[in-house]
């Protein structure tokens, strides 16, 4: 396969079935400096390239975050009740009934490595009342500042 920038989903799974292929054409390892090792790491940077331009992936949601590493982890609701203060609160958290506290995060983050991102960014119930965002929007180091991908969060 002639390596080139992917524009086509057909050219993207081309690129993915030929750095299968390499990967396993050997049972050795392929040498970084070989020619299999060139063509597939400008492959893989073609295809992670696609990837974020087209399969444009979102962090998950707090609760779908820790459903997840508890799945991982082969946790039970009463295995992570301490990070919520007991087993009442994981369940009223885990089915949408309670926030998270900052504490929470905090925990859950330090003792299950959920990364922080996960576990705040899909909280959109946080809303700013529109005279208060007004009132920020209306200080130009603010408002230069959410200019951009920024502003759909506010």
């Amino acid at each position: 396969m002639k390596a080139k920038i992917l524009k086509t989903e057909l050219e993207y799974n081309e690129a993915c079935e030929r750095i299968y292929n390499l990967i396993n054409s050997s049972e050795s390892a392929i040498e970084p400096e070989s020619a299999q090792g060139e063509e597939l790491e400008l492959l893989s940077l073609l295809v992670e390239k696609y990837e974020q331009e087209h399969h444009c992936m979102e962090a998950p949601g707090p609760i779908e975050a820790i459903k997840f590493r508890m799945e991982q982890m082969n946790l039970k609701q009463a295995d992570i009740a301490p990070l919520f203060g007991g087993k009442t609160r994981v369940s009223e958290v885990l089915n949408g009934r309670r926030t998270l506290t900052l504490k929470m995060i905090t925990l859950l983050n330090r003792y299950l490595g959920i990364p922080l991102e996960s576990l705040i960014s899909g909280n959109k119930d946080i809303k700013l009342e529109d005279q208060n965002k007004e009132k920020l929007l209306n200080i130009s180091s603010i408002k230069d500042f959410l200019n951009g991908t920024r502003a759909a969060m506010i």
